[in-house]
C-alpha cells in the first residue's frame, strides 16, 4: 500500500532521514518507534505531501507521491485520513459540524447522507448521541475521538496516526489503542501510527519499524521486537 524507496529528508545541514527503504503492506497497523527528533512524523508528512523528499521516491496505492504536483496531491489525500497529536477542533461549530466539515469540503452529498455519515463516525469511535454538544464540553480524551471520527467519515484507505496517545491518562490511552485496532480492523484500512509507546506497539501493532537517527534500525512483529538485542528496543522494552 505504501513504500518508501531510498527516501532522503534534510533540513538545513540536517538529515533527518537517510536512504530510507519501508514497505507497508496493505491492511495491516504498522507502528513506527523512535526517540523524538529521529523523524518519525517527518515520515507521516512525507506520505501526504505536506513535506516533499530531497531524493528518493514514495508511493501511496500506486500514485508516485515524489513527483507529484500539490494540485495532483488532492488524490491521495482523498484516500489518505491523518489524525494529529492535538485533536484541532473548530470552538465554533458543535461536534455535529465538526465531524461535517470535511463531507461538506471534499463530498457532494445530500445532508442526509452526511446525517448518517456523521452519527455512524461517532458510534464507531463510542460517541453516540454527542451531537450538539460543544468542543469546550468535552475531555481532552473526547475530543481526540472526535477528532478520529472527523477523519474515518471521509472513509479513507490509510489511516495516519501522530502519537495519537501524546498526553493522555492511561485508561484514556488504552481506549484509543482499542480504537484504532478496531477501525482498523472494521474499515479494512491500512493504519500507520507514530508514536515512543512501545506498549501500545506491542498490544496492537502488526508490524514495527523502529527508527534510529533517520535510518531503519529493525522491523517486526510484536513477538521479534521483544526477543530483540538492539540496545534502543531493550532500552524501550524496559519502560513498559
Amino acid at each position: 500500500m505504501i513504500e518508501f524507496k531510498n527516501l532522503n529528508k534534510s533540513f538545513g545541514d540536517r538529515q533527518i532521514l537517510k536512504d530510507l527503504n519501508i514497505d507497508i503492506p496493505q491492511g495491516k497497523i504498522v507502528f513506527v518507534l523512535g526517540m523524538s527528533g529521529t523523524g518519525k512524523s517527518v515520515l507521516l508528512k512525507n506520505i501526504v505531501g505536506l513535506l516533499k523528499p530531497d531524493s528518493g521516491e514514495i508511493w501511496v496505492d500506486g500514485f508516485p507521491v515524489h513527483e507529484m504536483s500539490e494540485k495532483q496531491m488532492s488524490q491521495v489525500r482523498k484516500i489518505c485520513g491523518m489524525v494529529f497529536q492535538q485533536p484541532a477542533l473548530f470552538d465554533f461549530i458543535d461536534v455535529y459540524e465538526n465531524v461535517a466539515y470535511g463531507l461538506r469540503r471534499h463530498e457532494r452529498l445530500r445532508e442526509e447522507q452526511i446525517q448518517e455519515r456523521v452519527v455512524e463516525s461517532l458510534a464507531l469511535v463510542g460517541l453516540k448521541g454527542i451531537e450538539k454538544k460543544w468542543p469546550h464540553e468535552l475531555s481532552y480524551g473526547m475530543k481526540k475521538r472526535v477528532s478520529l471520527a472527523r477523519t474515518v467519515a471521509l472513509k479513507p484507505k490509510i489511516l495516519l496516526f501522530d502519537e495519537p496517545t501524546t498526553g493522555l491518562d492511561p485508561i484514556s490511552t488504552s481506549r484509543v489503542n482499542e480504537l484504532i485496532l478496531d477501525l482498523s480492523r472494521k474499515l479494512g484500512t491500512t493504519s500507520i501510527v507514530v508514536s515512543h509507546d512501545m506498549k501500545s506497539a506491542l498490544s496492537v501493532a502488526d508490524h514495527i519499524i523502529v527508527l534510529d537517527k533517520g535510518r531503519m534500525l529493525s522491523q517486526g512483529s510484536p513477538t521479534d521486537m521483544r526477543n530483540s538485542s538492539e540496545h534502543l528496543i531493550q532500552e524501550f522494552l524496559q519502560e513498559v
